[in-house]
Formats: C-alpha cells, structure tokens, sequence
C-alpha cells in the first residue's frame, strides 16, 4: 500500500531533482565537488526512498535482494578503485545505466498505447544498448584489457551503416499503429522488433567505439554518458516519471557540452573522434621507442635547475597519478616556494584521463586552488619561466600538435613548454604517450629527462632540494 499522497510524492521529486541541479553546479569546481556530490547523492537517495514509499511493488523481497546485491558489488568496488582508474570506473557506472534503461523500456513496451510511449521505448532501446556496449569497449580499452588502438576491418563502415538502417527499422516497427502494420503484412510484430533494436544496438555500441583509439577514448565515454542521460530522459517519459526525465535531462545535456568541450581541448570534431580511423586518421600512433639520444640527467641535477630558478611551471599528467606522487609533488613545491621559488602547476583540459583529473588528484595533496593555472591562463608564463617541469606527461605537451601536420594530435591545443629556458621530463621510459607518437621535445638540447618512477625520482629531488 502506498504511503505517500501524490502530493507529498510530486514534492518530494522536487526536492530530489534540485538536488541534482545543485550536484551539477557543485561539481563545478573542485572547491565544491566534494559537497555536490553529497547533495547528488542525497538527492538519489530521496527518489529512491519515494519510489518504495509511493508505488504498490510486486515482488518485493525480489528488488530488495537485488538493491542487497548491487550494493555487495559496488561498494567495495568504488573505495578500491585507483584514481588512475575513476574514468574505466564511470564508463562502467554509465554503461549499466544506458542497459538498464534500454531493458526497461523492453520490458514496458506492452504497457504502451500512444505514439509517443511507442517512439519513447523505441528511442531508449536503442540508445540504450549502444550507450551499454560501448561503455564496455571504452572499459575494455583504457584497462588495457584489448589493444588501445583503432580497430577497424575490411567493411566496417559498410556493415554499420546497414545495422542503423535495420535499427531504424526496428524503432518504425516499434512506433507504427498495429492497425497500418497488421495491412502490410507485419502485424503482432512490436516486441521482436524491440528485442532485435535491443541486438542491433548492442552490436552498433561495439563497432562505433571499435575504431576509436587512444588519448580520444575519454571523449567517447562523455558521449557515450550524453546518451544514456537521453536514454533515462526517455525512459521517464516510458514510464511516466518527471524525475527520470529531469534527471536524464540534466546529464544528457551536461554529457553533451563535456563531450564538446573535451573536443574542443583535443583539437578534434566528435565525428573525426568517431569516423577518423576510417579516413586513415585517428588518435593512436605507432608505439615504438625510439633510439635517438637524449640529454639525461640525476635527481642532483634536477635539484639545483630547480633550486636556482624563479619561476617553475609544473605539468603533471598520467604518470604523476599511477605513482600516486601527487603528495611528493606538493611537497617539493612547498619546499621550493619556500625558498622564494614562485611555483604554478599547468593544468591542460583533458591532462591524465578525464576533464578535471589533475585538479581532483592535486587538491587531494592540498596543492592551493590557486596554483592551479588553466592552459589559456598558464601558456603566457612559459616564456618566463626558468624551468617546466613535465612529471609524467606527454601528448598535452608535443609540439607536433602544433608542427606536424598529419599527426594523429595535429591542432590539438598544448601546453607550450616549449616555450621555457629549460624542460625537465619525468618519465618511465622512452615510450611515447596514450596517443601513441613520440614527442620530439625529448630530443631537445634544452631538455633534461630523468627517467624512473614519478614517486621515487621526486622523492629523491624533494631530499636533494632540501640540501641545497
């Protein structure tokens, strides 16, 4: 028996809904990331709470045990999660999300009678499932779990041009009036086709991202997220919930401007992103190393650079966030600016994974908020800054961005260190970055590389520093 009035359930939703705009502009900025996502979080928590308050459930004990089981999972999953891996862990989160709702809306097609229902379950279907598959490649791909570069076969465009065909198809069968279809022979015919629009889908998701490879994958998962939003948006017009429709709003919409963005920053147009390996062009190169020499130097060397400049400019990028050294890293600029050293961190749009990584992996070591320098902000101090200290970076970095054109990055905007008296690379190794291209700045006469792990080598500058 429902507890709540629709009253009390339509204000409830109100609650919750704001409390997602709220989520929205918290998230905003890492100021205030933290309590917005609290408020998202409560905001969840309101809708679902109403959902088991205001409807009469069957199969009560059913959805329990499966809320017991998904919170067994995922709970455990998210406190171990690496912050090197958050983006495969939102490519997941958002693939479930698209499945989810696509499955719903399957199984609400017998419920449905006007047009709109119809072209609603229709649409949700089939976003729905490519939103899934494709988060899973996405998945697949930056955990190395399937090789990171495009992946395209003899008839590849070929074969996904028929399957959109035949998905649309599917959704005209699923939206025509059963009188108009039962005239032309297709009759009784709803649900198979929404069950083949659930496949076409599924497989649409997986050729789509096949061809999508390296530093570009990131921005694929925001679209994929933009699609899922729409795909819930859908789903609450399916089942004629208000809140399922303001809240798939709000991430289709944000999903879209972040995947605009994130493009934006790379240099690229969303179709070359998701067509480019077709046209020959995409964002991974070849991985070989190469074998020209360059100018290698010891932590001490590093340390006195460092210790009698003025200003330093540092760039942190992927490899600063698998060695977890963002806490050596704030150290060694609080010891430099100790000693009169002025100190900005460079921070390109899409540096590490995702939009805002560097920024969450910074102020989780308490780096000043006001250290961090947007690329447009931070570009003009290269010409005045006496060393640009490059900590496991790469591609946000390569002049060829800028010189080569060809490149895979070619137009993608960087961060010009190029620009600085002198370039110090903290690297691994010789291997070239996410986009697969070597970067000829390593090969520079005014760049220094030490090669190890990010923790180790600033550990052992932070000490050498300290005893200057």
């Amino acid at each position: 028996m429902a507890v709540l009035t629709p009253e009390w359930t339509a204000f409830l939703y109100l609650v919750a809904a704001v409390c997602f705009i709220l989520a929205l502009k918290g998230l905003g900025s890492p100021r205030t990331a933290r309590r917005g996502n609290l408020i998202g979080a409560l905001g969840a928590v309101i809708a679902m709470v109403v959902v088991f308050l205001s409807t009469e459930l069957d199969n009560l004990a059913l959805i329990l045990g499966v809320i017991a089981v998904g919170t067994i999972i995922a709970v455990p999953a998210s406190r171990m999660v690496k912050m090197t891996q958050m983006p495969q862990l939102v490519a997941l989160f958002n693939g479930v999300g698209g499945g989810a709702a696509a499955l719903v809306a399957l199984l609400e097609l017998e419920h449905s009678v006007s047009f709109g229902a119809y072209l609603a379950v229709a649409f949700t279907v089939l976003v729905g499932s490519i939103a899934f598959s494709g988060s899973v490649i996405t998945f697949l791909k930056l955990q190395e779990l399937m090789p990171t570069r495009p992946i395209v076969f003899i008839g590849h465009a070929a074969v996904i041009v028929v399957l959109a065909v035949v998905g649309l198809a599917a959704a005209a069968i699923i939206v025509l009036p059963e009188a108009w279809l039962a005239g032309v022979g297709l009759g009784g015919l709803k649900w198979s086709a929404a069950v083949a629009g659930l496949g076409v889908g599924s497989v649409l998701g997986v050729l789509l991202v096949l061809p999508v490879g390296g530093a570009d994958v990131p921005i694929v998962i925001s679209l994929l997220n933009a699609g899922t939003g729409l795909a819930v948006a859908a789903s609450g017009l399916v089942l004629n919930n208000t809140l399922l429709l303001v809240a798939g709003t709000l991430v289709g919409a944000s999903g879209s401007i972040l995947t605009r963005e994130m493009a934006k920053a790379m240099g690229r147009s969303v179709t070359g992103i998701l067509f480019g390996a077709f046209r020959g062009a995409s964002s991974a190169g070849s991985t070989a190393t190469s074998d020209r020499p360059v100018r290698s130097s010891s932590a001490d060397d590093v340390a006195i650079l460092l210790g009698y400049a003025n200003r330093v400019v540092v760039v942190p990028g992927y490899g600063l966030a698998v060695a977890q050294a963002q806490h050596t890293m704030a150290e060694l600029a609080q010891t430099l600016e100790a000693k009169g050293i002025e100190v900005v961190f460079g921070i390109h749009p899409v540096a590490g994974r995702m939009p805002g990584h560097m920024n969450v992996l910074l102020a989780e070591a308490n780096v000043p908020y006001e250290a961090l320098a947007e690329m447009d902000e931070v570009n003009p101090q290269f010409k005045t800054a006496d060393v640009a200290l490059v900590v496991g970076a790469n591609d946000v970095v390569n002049p060829a961005a800028k010189t080569t054109p060809g490149s895979p990055i070619y137009g993608m905007p960087i961060l010009d260190v190029q620009d600085a008296r002198q370039v110090v690379f903290l690297k691994r190794s010789m291997r070239p970055g996410f986009a697969g291209i070597e970067n000829d700045l390593l090969f520079d006469q005014k760049t220094t590389l030490l090669f190890g792990d990010a923790k180790e080598s600033l550990t052992k500058v932070l000490g050498a520093v300290k005893n200057l």
